[in-house]
């Protein structure tokens, strides 16, 4: 059986992205290696690292393909204020089978959605 423990991000931008989710996940990179430009954090049961990547150039050409969830309870209020640190908008918060779902981009126009706990 498998256990997916980790997403990393590559990126051109990493300090922006960084800094980006270090707002959105409400504090800072709990693992930092500047020289390799690595940021990481521990994020419930899995661990979200962004690092710099040689063949990441410019935005997500298909944002869709892999869509982080990051889970809450407060779908609309987390919403709200992560749309306020400058995420931008892929689709207001809706209802799909008695569940709020929103979806916002990163600043390299990664999708990300913001999904109540399930089960």
């Amino acid at each position: 059986m498998l256990n997916l423990n980790s997403v990393m991000i590559g990126t051109k931008e990493p300090k922006v992205l960084a800094d980006f989710y270090e707002k959105v996940l409400g504090e800072p990179a709990g693992m930092v290696d500047e020289d390799n430009q690595f940021y990481g954090w521990q994020v419930g049961a899995a661990f979200l690292s962004i690092m710099a990547h040689s063949e990441i150039v410019g935005q997500a050409k298909e944002p869709a393909r892999v869509i982080l969830n990051f889970e809450t309870q407060q779908v609309k209020e987390e919403f709200e204020r992560i749309k306020a640190l400058g995420a931008v908008v892929v689709k207001e918060p809706y209802e799909m089978e008695g569940f709020w779902i929103a979806t916002l981009a990163d600043p390299d126009g990664n999708y990300f959605q913001l999904i109540p706990p399930m089960g």
